[in-house]
């Protein structure tokens, strides 16, 4: 009988496994000679045998107490290797789950063992969530290869096409509601229509989508089927998915939907220009090469039915590109088009980008062909920005519920009067949102970026200057609160050649514990209910220093209050203590935990923050060189000294934040009242 093959394992993944750090690994391996010997891989990132190491942790009362079975499962898919090979092994299991069988239909190959394990697994710990779990994994691997929409964006897509939609779209009221994505992906927006469409409306969801990629196809497939089960509420959609080009061709050619949402890929110059020139599609006009997004938006239209609406997530030079402006111009004349909406950056991938939305509808019978007359335009990138607190991640549920305010009332129809209904019961949604008149839109440029139309009404200039000022009132006083304490600071000459230890030397000597972020898993956004922490990078610090996304906190180095956070990158680098909730952090970024009866965490984190600490331990590259944080200094004091030094760093850190919210806070009401006063809304004198 042929033995299993042996599957390999990290020390990143054991780490994961027993719920510890890489480091406290590493510690085990090198004290430990009983550890299982290195079956592979290289010095710096060697390789063990799953099953030698599952020994080693039980023999050793090292599993972690939150390890579940699951976690045991995935290194065995992964070892398969070829992204497309586990992908289909994911989708095997699925298709077993959602028909009820054991392994019937597995080969003997060597997917064979992962899958019957994970049948048997969903067998006890339900179908769906195996199957999610084993998804979410593969598409954290493959996450530069595969673009995903976060759940709570796809959640509010789904919602949002079902508020704009027309009043004769499914005549009857117990027809499926049909919803397509023509570029499907891992289902997310799928799986979101099918739980919003009998939530909102007590109808069965239809489920149509395509993908290029049949991997994908395959794993929305049973994804879909799976989500029929008891975790549903309403009758079970019935999915339809095959793989294929939607611009190109169509496998559900002729299939028309109540809804359509998507996420068409981005900046595809090959998408198909010289085939579909003449393609009866383009009813707005022939999408340019360098226009792919737009083919994507007029076949959606294509294939509505007439009330129909639609949702896209679109780059946001599509609503300004030159090359463009024809197609949008016959969108706006027509009617097809009724709102943009900018999204705040970090709201997906790419998560530097203030993506827009774009609400579609095709008229439906008896609606005027040009549409309502005026063009609504929410500006949500303005309304929520990045805040430059570290602490703080998107408020996803506050963004959510802003949006369907606004959009939600006035889609349907008279945008205008919508709006001022809504500004009656939430006075501050419409000052983030514009309705324009369609043919002041419809000039040389046909420019749709909300930031151009959305300008802040004189009504809501007031309130929010008065909020400011009060905001600038006390960060005044706290600066001068911490300006009086640092004032009274006297110094002395220092002495020479103090003894100092390094981070290296801390760590092994137990004073404190050394762990290293990891890779941002950005495709996986945790289920609603699940935990989730922010997750902070070196790519957020680069921008305006917030967390942009959310992680488990299984999945990820957490550092809680009073650990202090280093950055190893020359052009960020940083320490501070972290004083917030939990917080994630990706790779380059440090946290170190300390032991309070050796070292003063503010002590530590000002120490390590010198310049000149940074030059000693930096390779002195590029601006983007590491900090090497072993190497980082701090002097040898006694505990008592180090909380005098402490409590005055303590008092610079805040002083420094002060400082920095309030230059935020001043350029924020400059952009204000430079508007007010640009708009002639200064008031008359007596």
């Amino acid at each position: 009988m042929t033995s299993p093959p042996v599957v390999p394992v990290t020390l990143a993944e054991i780490a994961r496994l027993a719920g510890v750090g890489r480091a406290a690994v590493s510690n085990w391996r090198r004290r430990h000679d009983t550890f299982p010997s290195q079956i592979g891989g290289t010095d710096t990132s060697p390789h063990f045998s799953l099953t030698d190491i599952e020994k080693w942790l039980r023999d050793n009362g090292k599993l972690g107490k939150k390890t579940t079975s699951r976690e045991w499962l995935w290194p065995r898919f992964e070892a398969l290797g070829d992204r497309d090979e586990t992908g289909l092994a994911i989708a095997t299991v699925g298709r077993l789950l959602a028909r009820g069988e054991s392994d019937g239909g597995v080969s003997d190959g060597a997917d064979a063992g992962p899958v019957r394990a994970a049948v048997e697994l969903g067998r006890r710990e339900g179908s769906y969530d195996i199957l999610m779990f084993l998804l979410r994994r593969w598409l954290d691997t493959h996450v530069r290869q595969i673009t995903t929409t976060p759940e709570p964006l796809a959640d509010l897509m789904a919602d949002l096409a079902l508020r704009t939609r027309g009043p004769f779209v499914g005549e009857h009221p117990g027809d499926p509601l049909r919803v397509l994505d023509p570029a499907c992906g891992a289902g997310h927006l799928l799986a979101a229509a099918a739980k919003a469409v009998p939530t909102t409306l007590n109808r069965p969801a239809a489920l149509l989508g395509c993908d290029r990629d049949p991997v994908l196809t395959a794993l929305t497939d049973v994804r879909l089927a799976l989500l029929s089960g008891p975790e549903m509420p309403g009758p079970a959609p019935v999915p339809v998915i095959a793989p294929g080009d939607s611009l190109r061709a169509d496998p559900l050619i002729g299939a028309q939907a109540d809804m359509v949402l998507c996420n068409p890929p981005a900046n595809k110059r090959d998408w198909g220009y010289e085939d579909l020139a003449a393609d009866t599609r383009w009813v707005h006009g022939t999408p340019p090469r360098t226009e792919p997004e737009l083919a994507w938006v007029q076949h959606c239209l294509a294939r509505l039915r007439p009330g129909g609406s639609a949702v896209l997530l679109l780059p946001p030079t599509v609503a300004a590109r030159k090359a463009g402006r024809r197609i949008r111009r016959s969108l706006l004349r027509t009617g097809a088009l009724r709102a943009v909406v900018a999204l705040p950056p970090g709201s997906a991938a790419p998560h530097s980008l203030s993506l827009h939305l774009w609400v579609l509808r095709r008229p439906a019978p008896g609606e005027s062909p040009q549409g309502p007359g005026e063009f609504l335009f929410v500006d949500a990138a303005a309304r929520f920005p990045r805040s430059a607190s570290r602490d703080s991640g998107p408020e996803r549920g506050e963004l959510g519920a802003f949006i369907r305010s606004v959009v939600g009332t006035a889609g349907r129809g008279a945008v205008a009067g919508a709006l001022c209904e809504q500004a009656t019961e939430d006075s501050g949604a419409t000052a983030w949102a514009a309705a324009v008149p369609v043919i002041d839109l419809l000039d040389d440029d046909v420019d749709l970026t909300p930031g151009r139309h959305v300008t802040p009404a004189s009504g809501h200039v007031g309130p929010r200057l008065a909020d400011s000022w009060s905001e600038v009132g006390e960060l005044l006083d706290g600066l001068r609160t911490e300006s009086a304490c640092l004032a009274a600071l006297e110094f002395t000459r220092g002495m020479e050649d103090q003894p100092s230890a390094t981070v290296g030397e801390l760590a092994r000597a137990e004073a404190l514990t050394l762990r290293s972020g990891r890779p941002p898993a950005e495709a996986a956004v945790p289920e609603p209910g699940q935990a989730r922490v922010p997750l902070l990078t070196i790519s957020d610090l680069l921008l305006d220093e917030s967390p942009s996304g959310w992680v488990c906190p299984d999945d990820a180095v957490v550092v809680e209050p009073r650990d202090v956070v280093v950055v190893g990158v020359s052009r960020e680098f940083s320490a501070w203590v972290h004083e917030g909730p939990p917080m994630a952090v990706g790779p380059q970024i440090h946290a170190l935990r300390v032991d309070p009866d050796v070292l003063d965490p503010w002590f530590l984190a000002g120490s390590l923050k010198s310049p000149a600490n940074a030059r000693h331990a930096g390779t002195h590259a590029s601006s983007s060189s590491r900090i090497d944080v072993r190497r980082l200094q701090v002097r040898r004091i006694d505990l008592s000294e180090q909380r005098r030094y402490g409590d005055a760093f303590r008092h610079l850190a805040a002083f420094e934040g002060l400082a920095e919210r309030l230059r935020i806070v001043a350029k924020r009401m400059g952009r204000d009242l430079g508007d007010a006063l640009a708009a002639g809304h200064l008031a008359h004198g007596e």
